[in-house]
């Protein structure tokens, strides 16, 4: 049996055993975590350089809805879009929220003040994260015929 000298050192040498086990898990997770947030910013930039042909695909929906062809190429990249966790920000009839939404202009209307009413450019999510806000038109009060007077 180690007499109480050799027990401290024992102890003690155990001690910086653990810790040093903790810290190196630490440093494993703190690398992981490192990975991830890279791949994720990545993932990201790649993402945003396809956002032009995303838009020219929805103009071209826009223009051509009865299509076949750009709805086939425009079901296809709304599936690859969400399959890689882009989603569209929702936008006409929900209140304006400045995480996800800028508006770019006004139009008098009945709605309440703020309200969404016309999508100006589309925006998206990736995950939690707001790729690109949606350009918007909100609606404002309409003025009364005595402040157009």
């Amino acid at each position: 049996m180690p007499d109480d000298n050799e027990q401290l050192k024992i102890d003690e040498l155990n001690d910086k055993y653990l810790r040093a086990l903790a810290e190196l898990e630490n440093a494993r997770k703190r690398a992981a975590l490192d990975i991830e947030n890279a791949a994720r910013a990545r993932a990201m930039s790649i993402a945003e350089q396809f956002l032009p042909l995303i838009d020219a695909i929805g103009k071209a929906a826009e223009i051509a809805p009865d299509d076949e062809g750009i709805k086939v190429l425009k079901k296809a990249a709304d599936n690859a879009m969400s399959g890689v966790g882009i989603v569209g920000i929702e936008t006409v009839g929900q209140m304006l929220n400045p995480q996800f939404h800028n508006a770019i202009t006004t139009e008098e209307s009945e709605l309440p003040a703020n309200t969404i009413i016309k999508e100006i450019q589309p925006g998206f999510m990736f995950g939690d994260t707001v790729l690109r806000a949606a350009m918007v038109a909100a609606a404002a009060p309409k003025k009364s015929d005595a402040e157009n007077g």
